[in-house]
């Protein structure tokens, strides 16, 4: 999400919110067989729910139980279950959450890889005072609710200056390591560098080891471990606000939108099996320009973005996923993604070695602030405006 540029200002208040970077190809993104060219999709939405007040984020708990939980931008989550949304919230740490600001508050959720046996979950949101906190939660002896009393704060992250570029995502990877995803600190043009500022947590996706340590520990393979030449969480870094990522639960490779300054917004991924250490550019180029506009840039080193798109076609991407699911073949290895401002939604594959295919498939009328997966690999957005919740179906 962002703050910064004029018409992504007026939509979020009308809305109320106050291998290195070389795409694979089709066949390994279909995973054994080639998907529906994006063109040739036809893609609607089935409504699952509503009643939700600004959402920001959708999960499920791994767990078998089929639920979806819905996270809500004021401090709360929601739990809907065959359509019906929860009369009580799942955890309400409203008191505790600052939301005023546009991009501010109860940010992202994930459950932890082994939840049905051990009841962990990790949430993402921003403090009264506005800066980042990483919290690990219990459920309680009631399966839909947790123990709000179980809360252990992990990582609190200072980001007071700015109201904006808080981040937001959190995910488990293939490996069972925490991924968060943290902002650049807010403003516009990224003042205090800390895009390639490695030896800050700012701008960078992080990877922490919560099953060791106290209160988390350093996977041995994140780039600055043990070498001191950046922060040990760091995992990539030259990110200016990734809002929302997603790991292909087929293939593990990991799909990162961050949004951009004035002009493109973009797709990046890393492969699975890439080093960590990725740079993605942030504040020397915007997509696959340098910046400011009209400069010259040293771009080695850098992994540009599969996909960017100007902001004739939207102002702030929002990250989907890979689709895995079974009730719709023809969807299958194919990445959906959104726009906030542009309220439409894209199906994207690699057309080749070098290019990707991106081609609209929905024009939705309506802010979408998040994508989710339910357990059988079903993909879900938010009508953030409405408080409406949609499941992607196929109208070929």
């Amino acid at each position: 999400m962002r703050i910064s540029g004029g018409i992504s200002v007026l939509i979020w208040l009308l809305v109320g919110l106050v291998g290195f970077g070389v795409p694979a190809g089709r066949q390994s993104l279909a995973q054994g067989g080639t998907p529906v060219p994006p063109g040739a999709l036809k893609v609607g939405l089935k409504e699952v729910a509503e009643g939700f007040h600004l959402p920001t984020d959708i999960t499920n708990a791994g767990d078998g139980s089929g639920r979806i939980f819905v996270v809500e931008k004021p401090g709360t989550i929601r739990i809907v279950r065959d359509g019906k949304v929860n009369d009580k919230p799942f955890l309400d740490i409203t008191p505790l959450v600052r939301s005023q600001e546009n991009e501010r508050g109860l940010l992202g959720l994930a459950f932890h890889p082994k939840y049905k046996d051990n009841g962990l979950f990790f949430v993402y949101y921003t403090n009264r005072l506005g800066d980042i906190i990483i919290a690990r939660y219990k459920v309680s002896s009631n399966p839909d609710v947790a123990d709000p009393n179980s809360a252990k704060i992990l990582l609190t992250v200072q980001h007071r200056t700015y109201p904006n570029h808080n981040g937001g995502e959190l995910a488990f990877g293939p490996d069972g390591f925490l991924y968060a995803g943290l902002g650049d600190g807010g403003s516009g043009g990224d003042p205090n560098r800390n895009g390639q500022n490695k030896g800050v947590l700012l701008a960078k996706i992080l990877r922490l080891d919560v099953d060791n340590g106290d209160p988390y520990g350093i996977p041995a393979d994140n780039p600055f471990a043990t070498n001191k030449q950046g922060r040990p969480e760091v995992w990539a870094y030259g990110l200016r606000n990734p809002w929302r990522f997603s790991f292909d639960r087929a293939t593990g490779d990991l799909y990162i939108a961050d949004v951009g300054q004035n002009a493109y917004e973009e797709i990046d991924v890393q492969r699975a099996g890439t080093p960590g250490g990725q740079n993605y550019g942030w504040n020397i180029m915007e997509g696959l320009h340098c910046y400011p506009s009209g400069n010259d840039c040293n771009q080695q080193g850098l992994v540009l973005p599969v996909i960017e798109y100007g902001h004739d076609q939207g102002c702030s991407v929002t990250g989907g996923f890979v689709y895995r699911g079974k009730a719709f073949p023809r969807f299958v290895g194919t990445y959906f993604f959104s726009d906030f401002c542009g309220a439409r939604v894209w199906a994207a594959q690699p057309s080749s070695q070098e290019n990707w295919e991106k081609t609209e498939v929905l024009a939705t009328g309506f802010p979408v602030s998040s994508f989710g997966e339910d357990e059988a690999g079903e993909v879900y957005l938010t009508d953030y405006g409405a408080g409406k919740i949609y499941q992607l179906v196929d109208q070929g």
